[in-house]
C-alpha cells in the first residue's frame, strides 16, 4: 500500500510548549505527517501541575505560568481553529528550544503572536478569560485520568493506545522518521508492553546538554521531574 492509498489515522499528541522533549518530538511527528496520512489533535499538558510539591500553588492559581498561561493563549487560538494551535505551538517550539527566546515571558509571546498575524492582546485577553484555564485543565486532566499520563510527550494511538515518547533528539527526519514511527506504531501490537528504556550514559547527558543549549540558557525554573506512578 503506497502512502497515497493509506487511509488517514488520528492521534492525539499532549504536549507542555516548556518541555525539550516534547518540542523535538513534536518536530518528529510533523515529519512523518509530511509522509504518511496523519491527522494530529495537538492537546494540552501541564508538567507544573503534575510535578508540583504539595503546598505550592497550583500553575492557574498564579497571576502568570511559565507553560500554563502560554497554553492559555494555546486555548484561545484553538476557537479560532485547529490550525491556529499547530502553528502556534510550531513557532513557539522553535523560538523557544531554537533560537532561545523566552516565549514563556509576556511581552515575548506577544512579539511571537504578531509574527503569526494574531493580535498581541491575545495574550492578555486569554489571562482574563477564565475559561482558557479550564479548557486546559480539561485536556490535562483528560491526559491523567483516561491515559495516566505522567509527563509529556504522551501520543495517544489509533485504538485509544497511549505511548510515552518517543524520547529522542535530535528528532529523526525524512525516511528514518517513518521508520521510528513504523516501530512506534507498532506498540498497538503489545498492549501491555509497559516501558523500554536506554539508560543514558555520560556520553548520552553530554550530548543532551549540547541538543538543548538553547532551553538550558533559557529556562526561568529548575527541572522537575516526579517519577512515574
Amino acid at each position: 500500500m503506497t502512502p497515497v492509498d493509506q487511509p488517514t489515522e488520528a492521534i492525539e499528541f499532549f504536549f507542555d510548549p516548556m518541555c525539550p522533549w516534547a518540542y523535538q518530538t513534536s518536530v518528529w511527528i510533523r515529519e512523518v505527517r509530511e509522509q504518511v496520512p496523519l491527522d494530529i489533535t495537538w492537546r494540552f499538558f501541564s508538567l507544573e501541575e503534575i510535578n508540583r510539591v504539595e503546598g505550592k500553588k497550583h500553575p492557574w492559581e498564579r497571576e502568570w505560568s511559565f507553560g500554563w498561561s502560554q497554553m492559555r493563549v494555546g486555548a484561545l487560538l484553538r476557537r479560532q481553529g485547529h490550525e491556529h494551535l499547530d502553528a502556534w505551538y510550531a513557532a513557539a517550539g522553535s523560538a523557544f528550544h531554537r533560537e532561545g527566546r523566552r516565549t514563556h515571558e509576556r511581552e515575548v509571546h506577544r512579539e511571537l503572536l504578531a509574527e503569526l498575524g494574531h493580535d498581541p492582546a491575545l495574550v492578555d485577553e486569554a489571562i482574563a478569560d477564565q475559561s482558557t484555564t479550564d479548557e486546559v485543565r480539561a485536556d490535562h486532566d483528560h491526559a491523567v485520568a483516561r491515559h495516566g499520563a505522567f509527563g509529556v510527550p504522551t501520543i495517544v494511538l489509533p485504538g485509544d493506545h497511549a505511548v510515552f515518547g518517543p524520547v529522542i533528539t535530535p528528532a529523526p527526519t525524512g525516511e528514518a522518521a517513518a521508520r521510528l514511527w513504523t516501530l512506534v506504531r507498532g506498540w498497538n501490537e503489545f498492549p501491555h508492553l509497559y516501558e523500554l528504556t536506554h539508560p543514558k550514559t555520560k556520553d548520552d547527558q553530554r550530548h543532551i546538554a549540547d541538543s538543548f543549549d538553547p532551553y538550558l540558557r533559557s529556562r526561568a525554573w529548575n527541572t522537575v521531574s516526579n517519577p512515574a506512578p
